[in-house]
Order: C-alpha cells, then structure tokens, then sequence
C-alpha cells in the first residue's frame, strides 16, 4: 500500500492511497453530518464498447444490481433500502459508476455489497432481455424529443467514427445483438482492481476507511493480462448541416464547434466563455436573443469536460418562423467573441459565476466524493481541485479572444423543427 499525497481544504483533508492490488482509494475526512458517501470509478464506459455493442456499459449497469454472489435481485434492494441506503450504478462515455450512501454505522455493510456487485455480478437472463426491452424504449423515446434528436445529429456529425459519436443508451439494432456472453467479457476485461479509483468522504478517518476497504477489495487478485488501453480514431473537423423534420411546435438549433479535451490550456478558457455566453439569466445569449430580441423560447451553452476534444455548442429553442434570422444571430454571438476582447468587468463576471458554481458543487459528501474521484479517473489528480479556480482566474480579455480565434470560428449546424421551418433558412 502506497500514500501519495495530503492535500489540506479549509473544511477537510483529501488522503489518497494505492492498494496492493493498484485500487487507488481518496479519502475526504468531513466529520460535520453522520453521513459517508462512496464514488466507485471504474475505466468501463461507452468508450470501451465495440461499435455494434454500442449501449453494452449502460446495460450493464442496469443489470448488475439484478443479482451477484449470494444475493438475488430482490435481496440486493432489501439489503439496501433496510437501512435507509442509497445505492446506484450508471454508465457514461468515459466512465463507469456506483454511488452510495448511508449513513456511518451501515457504511460498512453497504460496502461490502458494492463489492459484491462490482466483482461478482451474475447477470441472470430474464433480468437481461427485460432491461435490454427498457433500453429499446429509452432509444425510441430520445428519438422523439426535438433537442435530444438535434444532439444526436450534431454529436455524429462533429465525432464521425469516434465514440463520442454514439449515445451511452446504444440503438435499437446494437441493444438487440448484446447477449450474457457479452455482458460477461465486457466485466472480465474491464472490472479490474487496476481500473478502479474509490472516492470517500464523511464521517471517517482515512485509517479506518483504508481498513474497510482493504476488507472488501484487498483480496480481488490483479490480472496477469495486461490493462486495455484506448486507440481511438483521430477527430476530423469538417463542419456541416444536419437538417431533420419534425412535426414540432419550435425549432431546436444546435451550433457546434470542436472544443479542446481538459488536459488542454485552452479547457478553462472555453469552460469560461460557456459560461459567459450561456449560464443563466445574466448570460449573453439569454439577454441578448431571448430578452433584448425575442428569439429564444430556451437558449444555453454546453462544453463538457472530457479526456479527449469536447464540443462546445449552443442551443436555442425558437418559432419556427424565426429559424433563420435565429440561426444568423446565435452564429454572429459567438464569432463576437473571436472579434471582440471581453472587457474586465464583464470576465470578471463570468469568473464570478462559474467560481460560484464550483465551490456550489462541493457541499455535500456525495459531492466531494464525486469530484476528486472524477479528476483522478480521468488522470487529472486531485490536486486539480485547487488548479481549476487558479487557472479560471488567470484568463485575461486577450487569450479569451485568442481561444475563440482558435476554437469557436466555422460552426456545425443541427437543426430539428417543422418542415415549413426548415424551408425558409437562407
């Protein structure tokens, strides 16, 4: 076992630790609730999926509460809820994750079932085809709904043939073709000690956590194989229009724009002018479209922060009679940027905001637990916790307006609306 760092919060101490068997276990000691909350990570996401299993992680999830060694379905949710638990597993594209919750004397025990899921699962049959059934019924029902058709389109056309060109949920033929077989090779080859990063936080001592856990995993034994490892396809950037009909009552925009991954110097810039054109009442889309303009039913922005190029896209929502003038206009926000410096106070806002927002985040357990766990997955490290604001704080007017040159120039189009809409666009 290896401790590697300390690192003191004004509320708490982070202690990170290396198991034998390379888990890597964060432990926040936040002594102020009865309360500890556990983020398990796992390197499993839908990344890690052949394309024609795409929605393999997600179903997986689904089912790996269903059944492990020694408990059936319905004793794994009697176990969870008799104490008054929470307990959750969900696959995204870059990870894989079980959340609990319990208060500290169940703690312990509801570890112990987490490992059970987690190393064990049984996966049986009958829970397989009805999950598979339900994960049909969420890809049928995405395709339904104007802006998750208008992601959908701009996601594919913006990542080609690399997986963030996918949704976690699969299609309908991917979700159809995944088997128990499947199910068993995906967990054997990505369920490995060294793929696992447990972020604790609440009433507990770093010894006493390192012993707990010790206890549950210490003894899952390290494959001789060695751990897979990424080759994804590079990122071509060749913007273009994707128009879909949809009898709908507004047309859903979508301009995107290839973003930089967050091991980037440009991440925190991009993340900062997110905020400053679409966070809130306050942003710049919201007055300028939505209260200045009358364009937008609903405008934001969306940069998310991933290991490999994230997109930057805004969205509107308008009247289909206004689709092209909304287009024009949401396209011509953006490119002020890379035409014209932010001023100091107007940055500074942003700053102000986003800041907020973050420390906002970090209020419970769950919380605490959940970011330095995320940061450590994706290969961050804890300590970006306290870089994060540092770096937001070092952006000048000048290398904003440098990034958005670089970055957020020719867009991707995406629009869903009504066939009569999507005929007036210029």
């Amino acid at each position: 076992m290896q401790n590697r760092n300390n690192i003191d919060d004004c509320k708490f101490s982070i202690h990170r630790t290396t198991l034998a068997n390379g888990i890597v276990l964060l432990i926040a000691e936040n002594p102020t609730a009865d309360i500890i909350a556990a983020k398990i990570f796992v390197r499993a996401g839908s990344c890690y999926e052949n394309p024609e299993k795409a929605g393999l992680a997600n179903l997986l999830s689904a089912v790996m509460t269903k059944g492990c060694d020694g408990f059936s379905s319905l004793e794994i949710a009697e176990k969870v809820e008799s104490v008054g638990a929470n307990l959750s597993i969900d696959a995204s594209t870059d990870y894989f994750l079980l959340s609990l919750k319990t208060v500290s004397a169940d703690f312990a025990e509801i570890l112990a079932l987490s490992g059970l899921l987690l190393k064990s699962p049984t996966f049986p049959e009958k829970q397989i085809e009805l999950e598979k059934r339900l994960a049909i019924q969420d890809v049928r029902s995405q395709k339904e709904q104007p802006f998750n058709l208008a992601f959908q389109e701009i996601r594919e056309a913006m990542y080609q043939n690399h997986p963030y060109a996918r949704s976690v949920l699969g299609t309908e033929a991917s979700i159809h073709s995944i088997n128990y077989k499947d199910l068993v090779e995906f967990h054997q080859n990505h369920f490995r000690p060294d793929n696992i990063v447990i972020s604790i936080a609440g009433r507990v001592t770093a010894k006493t956590a390192i012993e707990m856990v010790t206890e549950v995993f210490g003894d899952w034994p390290l494959p001789n194989t060695a751990r897979h490892v990424l080759d994804l396809p590079k990122i071509s950037i060749a913007p273009k229009s994707c128009v879909q009909p949809l009898n709908t009552q507004q047309s859903i925009i979508m301009l995107g724009y290839m973003g930089s991954s967050i091991n980037s110097p440009a991440y925190p810039v991009l993340k900062l002018l997110s905020t400053y054109l679409g966070n809130g009442l306050s942003s710049r889309l919201f007055v300028e479209l939505r209260e200045k303009r009358g364009l937008a039913y609903e405008i934001s922005a969306i940069y998310s922060t991933r290991p490999y190029p994230a997109s930057f896209i805004v969205y509107m929502g308008t009247a289909p009679e206004n689709t092209s003038r909304a287009i024009k206009e949401l396209g011509q926000e953006v490119e002020r940027l890379s035409q014209t410096e932010l001023s100091p106070e107007e940055l500074q806002t942003a700053k102000n905001k986003i800041l907020g927002h973050y420390a906002l985040g970090k209020q419970t357990n769950g919380q605490i637990a959940h970011i330095y766990g995320w940061y450590e997955i994706l290969g961050l490290g804890i300590e970006f916790d306290h870089e994060f604001p540092q770096l937001i704080n070092q952006v000048s007017p000048e290398l904003a307006m440098t990034v958005a040159n670089s970055y957020l120039k020719t867009p991707y189009l995406s629009l869903v609306g009504p066939g009569e809409a999507i005929t007036l666009i210029d």
